[in-house]
């Protein structure tokens, strides 16, 4: 049997992502011991409960301790308090790695607390669902869909090909880029419309009581897709939204003016104009599936 990846991988936060990856890493032998660590004894009694891991603890600290992979699963808010915590714990060349949905804030918080010895492989799974918890994950999670690396220029190149390695193992595509350049994609890709699936669900809340039962007994797909999108976890997001601030707010305004425009073109009547736009955009949905990245 050959030697797995990792002896002992270590996940601070154990909730869908996490999860699904330990799952798979048990099922294809990517590690040996899995453990975990996080806020809620529930969930750690879950986790150990499920099989997901075999070990549960109470500290960031206690979790890490003789750990050679660390995954750091939690909303991104915490991030600096873990580093900080699991910095002096952490034994000589454990590598550290993340799922954050943002790069850049990830790496100036984490990367402090870290020793040379530490390479800190900062990574962004582009997989997911609406639902969390370590009952939510499931092995195939990743299979066939994108993860993105983003080392910095001082990352040791050894540690980002294990990295690499492992989510290769667990059926991902593996691409890399710099953090700022992750950030400002992710920003259309994915922070964009989560802002605008929270607005129009938030839209529809605040509607009389009759009308919002119309609009939830007659929901049309599209509605029922922005819905989905607005229950993801809603700490999770709003950690996004201000460690991506900047990309969020740039997108945000190109979105705001292109939304004038279209209003604009509405009001006029101008149907050339809309239809135009129509068929440019089909041309977007054709490409994602031709990348094999819709259903």
């Amino acid at each position: 049997m050959a030697e797995p990846l990792f002896k002992r991988a270590a996940f601070i936060g154990i909730g869908l992502i996490g999860s699904s990856m330990a799952r798979r890493m048990a099922a294809d032998g990517l590690a040996g011991e899995l453990v975990a660590c996080a806020r809620s004894q529930d969930t750690l009694d879950q986790a150990v409960g499920l099989g997901v891991v075999s070990q549960a603890y109470d500290t960031p600290a206690a979790a890490v301790e003789g750990a050679d992979l660390v995954v750091i699963a939690t909303p991104i808010g915490s991030y600096a308090s873990i580093a900080k915590a699991i910095g002096p714990a952490l034994k000589p060349g454990a590598i550290v790695t993340d799922v954050g949905s943002v790069k850049q804030a990830v790496v100036d918080a984490v990367t402090p607390y870290l020793s040379d010895q530490n390479p800190f492989v900062p990574g962004h799974p582009i997989a997911g669902t609406e639902n969390s918890g370590p009952a939510s994950g499931f092995p195939e999670l990743f299979e066939g869909r994108w993860t993105i690396l983003t080392p910095t220029e001082s990352t040791n190149s050894d540690a980002v090909e294990k990295v690499r390695t492992l989510w290769e193992g667990m059926g991902a595509m593996v691409d890399i880029m710099t953090p700022s350049h992750h950030d400002m994609v992710l920003a259309i890709t994915s922070h964009l419309p989560h802002l605008i699936a929270y607005t129009i669900v938030g839209t529809a809340t605040d509607l009389e009581d009759d009308l919002r039962q119309e609009v939830v007994k007659y929901s049309a797909s599209g509605f029922r897709d922005f819905t989905r999108i607005a229950a993801s976890d809603p700490v999770m997001w709003r950690d996004i939204f201000l460690n991506n601030r900047e990309a969020t707010l740039e997108t945000l305004q190109r979105f705001s003016e292109d939304l004038t425009a279209l209003q604009r073109a509405i009001r006029r009547g101008e149907g050339d104009v809309l239809e135009k736009l129509f068929a440019r955009t089909r041309k977007i949905r054709r490409g994602i599936i031709d990348a094999k990245q819709a259903e």
